[in-house]
């Protein structure tokens, strides 16, 4: 055989070999973004904590997610992973940021206050990533302070106190008393639900003020019973943003009305009792990875992993651009389990999103409740409409 043909027969083994060899699957990586120290987490709140404040951190509902998305990764050849990120403040996040950004990483999930969220979110405007909020229920995130590439998987203050209103609301409950504290989340909370009772006819027929303290001066802005004195009322909202005092309003009010709000009943993302649409076998995973009863922001973790890879499925992997495009368009479709088809809001890329309103042990109901609709979406009716919308980015 002439020596060309055998250097022909070789070069074509050759390359059928190398064809025939597993391509390395490419890899899309997470960051969970935390503080060292995130006073949500500290053992004297966790150990008052009201029913709308979180068990822990939401990391395993991003695990979880993680490890659903192995299936769907394998048949693209991509795999996805997730790194665990800790900074002492804003700036120390950022520099993370910067870091893991050069190494390719383009998805951050914030467990963070607010005022750390935004300063993020500033600072790394028009660079080519992905911002998820997964813990700050700040409206002004979704207003003045909102950023195009900031999206927020856990359902701002308005949406809550939208679902609540909607609530008393279809219960005939309509006049309620408001119980404000001293602190700014508690202030943020009050004006929330304000415009919510005056979006939906609610009338607020006495605001007071509460406070924490031993000072006998200050004796009956602490006093339960004095505080819910002298007004007629159908029910009490509490707005707590610490949980300290909202814990011993039930049972103590001088008229025998529900408490809601901060305690008693509360509008959550997500709640361990849901029992429709799948619920139970989330909540199991995501018990059984983190030991304890999911709360929202473990399912704001679990949901925003499970966007990103849903637009990576059903882009087949395009580049960064088209799939911010894909998530935040009309066509992406996220199964949450709570029955509604989910997806982000153009004007604020917050996710639309049921709403559960909860006890201790039970989910009540779930909004948007039946009545209230919308010319697009009923989803709308909880939170920023377009035309209430202040984001400009």
């Amino acid at each position: 055989m002439p020596l060309s043909r055998l250097l022909h027969r070789l070069l074509l083994l050759i390359a059928a070999l190398l064809l025939s060899l597993p391509v390395a699957a490419e890899t899309i990586r997470f960051a969970f973004l935390e503080l060292d120290r995130n006073p949500r987490y500290d053992d004297k709140r966790t150990f008052f904590r009201t029913l709308s404040q979180p068990f822990g951190a939401p990391f395993a509902g991003a695990e979880v997610a993680l490890r659903e998305a192995r299936f769907v990764g394998q048949a693209l050849k991509v795999e996805f992973a997730l790194d665990r990120v800790k900074g002492a403040d804003a700036k120390a996040l950022l520099a993370q940021v910067e870091k893991l950004q050069a190494e390719g990483v383009r998805f951050f999930l914030v467990d963070a206050p607010a005022e750390v969220v935004a300063e993020l979110a500033q600072a790394t405007r028009g660079k080519e990533l992905l911002l998820f909020n997964v813990a700050a229920a700040d409206d002004a995130l979704r207003q003045a302070q909102c950023q195009p590439h900031l999206f927020h998987t856990i359902p701002n203050h308005a949406m809550q106190t939208d679902a609540m209103a909607q609530y008393l609301v279809s219960r005939k409950w309509r006049e309620v008393l408001l119980l404000e504290g001293p602190l700014p989340g508690d202030r943020l909370l009050a004006a929330a639900f304000e415009a919510s009772a005056k979006r939906f006819g609610l009338k607020i027929v006495a605001k007071r003020n509460f406070v924490l303290s031993n000072d006998p001066r200050q004796r009956e802005q602490g006093n339960v019973s004095l505080l819910t004195a002298g007004a007629d009322y159908d029910a009490v909202f509490v707005a707590d943003s610490d949980g300290e005092f909202a814990r011993g309003v039930p049972y103590r009010s001088v008229r025998p009305r529900p408490v809601v709000g901060s305690e008693g009943l509360v509008a959550e993302a997500w709640h361990w009792a849901w029992e429709r649409h799948g619920a139970p076998q989330l909540t199991s995973r995501l018990m059984k990875q983190a030991g304890r009863h999911p709360a929202s922001p473990d399912w704001a973790a679990w949901i925003a992993v499970k966007a990103v890879v849903e637009a990576v499925v059903r882009t087949e992997n395009a580049p960064f651009a088209q799939l911010v495009a894909y998530l935040g368009g009309d066509e992406i479709t996220i199964d949450g389990f709570k029955g509604n088809r989910l997806g982000f809001r153009p004007w604020d890329r917050q996710l639309r999103q049921p709403i559960l309103l909860a006890t201790h042990n039970a989910v009540v109901e779930r909004a948007p409740i039946q009545g209230f609709l919308h010319q697009s979406n009923n989803m709308d009716t909880l939170g920023f409409d377009q035309r209430d919308s202040r984001c400009k980015p």
